[in-house]
């Protein structure tokens, strides 16, 4: 009886352990960092989604990351085609167009010392690597040995960890500082910087330590003089070193301590037995070097390498899963958390627990800041999402614009992290109005108005005598270039200001924003003044040739213009621009001969292949078919573009990610609205493409649930029937940002055919 009892009792457990489900994957376990690293355009690192797999907290000021090449403006740290590494990296590249700054980099060898990145580099393979939001890990070919480099990664610190094989004779190469003069080209002049810039390091054997500071800014030629810029750096290591040195390019100088140069660094060498590993904490900082071991010291203390991973993996797991998807598939749900982490890496931090660096007057300041803000591209989404996903983060990150004004006279355009003149537009006025008409009031407000009415009516430097091209040299903060015109003629023209038609576009939009915010403040005056000028895009539409042109000085049309040339525009030419009046839709409608018509002229730039997804200025003009009566077809047209534009692979990004704007656009398409108009509070409904979706969302400190249903999507159910907010039709294709906030379900009724009577 007992023996019986026994063997009941362990089929029964067996039985239980055997029926033991899996363990559930969370939001971060389907993030894939390696979507949007590899290229899709005509050059290697170029037209990709210029991403990189980095290891650190949700909006770091220091990425970790692997490094396969010599990264530039317009070449990306890593690249998934290369086959090689040559360092792990602490890393402030935003994108691929534009700089590193104050970077340094760790590379671990055997045998024979090499410093130089092409000497150094160690070929892998995919097959042995891994790449979180919170680890990543490579194993090393290192001849017919191999060696395993793992990272893991917070905000301004984070640990490298190195197994070694048995050698005599390991290495630990650090790089830091890389003024390579074969890497020049159009957009990377070194010749100053040679000359300016020395970066230094420290090898203190006793301390087990190396220091020291980068200056480079790879964006420094289209920037102001910051003679104060450094990237400090304090790199901690767990072993003893038997011999060290530093090297200066091809000079290695045995057991030096110190040097200064411009692509330089330093090494240690030891012992290891097989399978050792060898610990690498690295603490960065803009302020000093002191500052950078107190940064280490407090985001890495009491945790060793497996801590940290946990830690850094709970704080993204927190962030994910405020938006919860039910209903897609493994590859969608990849697709889509790997776009909520690209929206949460930018703009950067750039405080240090209560003080920053400011590059926009080469100081050290008290307070909050951020950097990295790419406005030209993320005003039009990422900035509007983070509204609904990153509430706590708004306020601080539009502070941190407001304390750019303060010290550089200017809000930033695109600060890197000073200010770099590149793109156009002051597309801080729209993200701080949405922010403000959106119930968001925790920053200076009066000096936030003071800001955006100096960026409508204060032109800049040498107005009517600079053409302003993108990334020309460094004059001064170029603001809205060509304002004087825009004035003076309701259009800027193209023999005087370089992409003029552009700039009229969007400094109507801009315009239109502060507008809102002046209104909003109850300044009718300015508001009544600044709207007037929100009209002026429409003088630049060439009736004959049904487009947005550019006109010189003496009012005539550019007639080299009509055949589609580039030349007066902003990364696009006519068709990319004719209908970006996001911020008047319905006098671009009235403007090109009504409803009917401009409908027609829709569908010929979809179906003539003219939208480009790859680029930002037409994020918008699927959802323009809402406002001219044919929502079907943005119905149809997101479909098409959520799914071409999106894939759970290295390639999967067509076109720059852009800081999250790529991102955000996605996310905005699956949920089934988009914000079309800045600090107009409303969005256009595109379609859900998810059956199920539910955002934590915060209504003044108060958190609460939204939940968007899609009944009976499917591939062929992808057009809206009905809609219905708690019960309430939706009888127009809009939804008001105070509907989704007090609001708690949106049902979506799917089906294979249009509802014509929708609209």
């Amino acid at each position: 009886m007992k023996k019986s009892f026994l063997l009941l009792t362990f089929f029964a457990s067996f039985c239980c352990i055997a029926q033991k489900p899996k363990t559930q994957k969370q939001e971060v376990d389907y993030v894939n960092p390696l979507i949007g690293t590899a290229a899709t355009g005509f050059a290697k690192g170029l037209d990709g989604g210029g991403t990189m797999p980095s290891v650190c907290l949700p909006y770091a000021m220091t990425n970790f990351v692997a490094q396969t090449g010599e990264s530039k403006m317009s070449r990306m740290n890593y690249f998934y085609e290369d086959s090689s590494l040559i360092g792990f990296m602490a890393s402030h590249q935003p994108t691929v167009w534009m700089g590193d700054y104050g970077y340094v980099s760790v590379m671990p060898q055997i045998g024979d010392l090499k410093v130089l990145p092409k000497e150094r580099a160690l070929s892998y393979s995919h097959s042995n690597e891994v790449s979180k939001p919170y680890y990543y890990s490579v194993s090393l070919n290192a001849g017919k040995q191999r060696i395993k480099g793992e990272i893991a990664g917070a905000s301004r610190a984070g640990i490298f960890q190195f197994t070694f094989p048995a050698s005599q004779n390991a290495h630990l190469i650090i790089h830091g500082i890389n003024l390579n003069p074969e890497l020049t080209d159009w957009a990377n002049d070194f010749t100053d910087r040679i000359k300016k810039l020395k970066g230094y390091v420290k090898v203190d054997r006793t301390k087990m330590e190396i220091t020291g500071y980068n200056p480079d800014r790879m964006s420094a030629q289209i920037g102001p003089e910051l003679p104060n810029f450094k990237g400090y750096f304090v790199i901690k290591f767990n072993k003893p070193f038997k011999s060290f040195g530093t090297w200066d390019g091809n000079q290695i100088n045995k057991s030096s301590t110190e040097q200064f140069g411009t692509r330089m660094g330093a090494y240690i060498s030891f012992a290891t037995n097989n399978d050792e590993k060898v610990e690498v904490r690295i603490g960065t900082s803009f302020i000093s070097l002191e500052q950078a071991r107190k940064n280490l010291a407090i985001e890495l203390q009491g945790k060793d390498f497996n801590q940290l991973v946990q830690s850094t993996k709970n704080e993204w797991q927190k962030n994910l899963s405020r938006i919860k998807v039910n209903g897609v598939t493994e590859d969608q749900k990849s697709i889509f958390y790997t776009a909520m982490f690209h929206t949460m890496q930018f703009p950067r931090e750039m405080s240090e627990y209560g003080k920053y660096y400011s590059g926009f007057d080469d100081k050290v300041h008290t307070g909050t800041s951020y950097t990295d803000f790419s406005l030209w591209d993320t005003y039009r989404a990422l900035h509007p999402l983070l509204l609904l996903t990153q509430p706590e983060r708004v306020n601080p990150m539009i502070t941190a614009m407001l304390n750019m004004y303060k010290e550089g006279g200017r809000l930033p355009m695109w600060p890197n992290p000073a200010e770099t003149n590149i793109m156009i537009g002051t597309h801080a006025d729209p993200v701080i109005a949405d922010a403000f008409i959106k119930g968001f009031k925790g920053f200076d407000t009066k000096l936030a108005y003071e800001a955006m009415m100096k960026d409508v009516f204060v032109p800049p430097f040498n107005d009517t005598g600079l053409r302003y091209g993108d990334r020309d040299k460094w004059y001064d903060y170029e603001a809205q270039a060509g304002v004087t015109w825009f004035k003076k003629l309701g259009y800027i023209p193209s023999d005087k200001t370089a992409e003029s038609v552009s700039r009229t576009i969007e400094y109507s939009v801009d315009d239109y924003a502060v507008a809102q915010y002046a209104k909003a403040m109850g300044k009718m005056d300015d508001y009544e003044r600044i709207m007037a000028l929100t009209k002026n895009y429409k003088n630049l539409y060439d009736t004959t040739a049904g487009f947005m042109l550019p006109r010189k000085l003496n009012g005539a049309f550019d007639e080299k213009n009509r055949g589609g040339n580039w030349e007066g525009f902003t990364e696009g030419g006519p068709w990319t621009y004719t209908f970006g009046a996001m911020h008047d839709v319905p006098g671009m409608i009235d403007m090109m001969g009504g409803r009917e018509k401009f409908a027609a002229k829709l569908d010929e730039n979809f179906e003539g292949k003219h939208y480009r997804h790859d680029n930002e200025p037409g994020h918008h003009y699927i959802y323009l078919y809402d406002y001219c009566g044919q929502p079907w077809k943005t119905q149809e047209l997101m479909r098409k573009h959520t799914t071409e534009n999106f894939r759970n692979e290295p390639i999967g990004i067509n076109g720059n990610e852009d800081c999250g704007q790529m991102a955000a656009w996605y996310i905005f398409g699956v949920v089934g609205f988009y914000p079309v108009t800045p600090a107009s509070g409303i969005y256009a409904i595109g379609a859900p493409q998810f059956p199920e979706l539910t955002i934590s969302l915060m209504e003044r400190g108060k958190p609460h649930s939204f939940q968007i249903v899609a009944n009976n999507l499917s591939a062929a159910n992808k057009y809206i029937q009905k809609v219905t907010l708690d019960g309430k039709p939706i009888t127009k294709p809009f939804i008001s940002h105070s509907e989704i906030m007090k609001g708690s379900k949106l049902i979506f009724e799917m089906g294979p055919v249009p509802n014509y009577d929708w609209k």
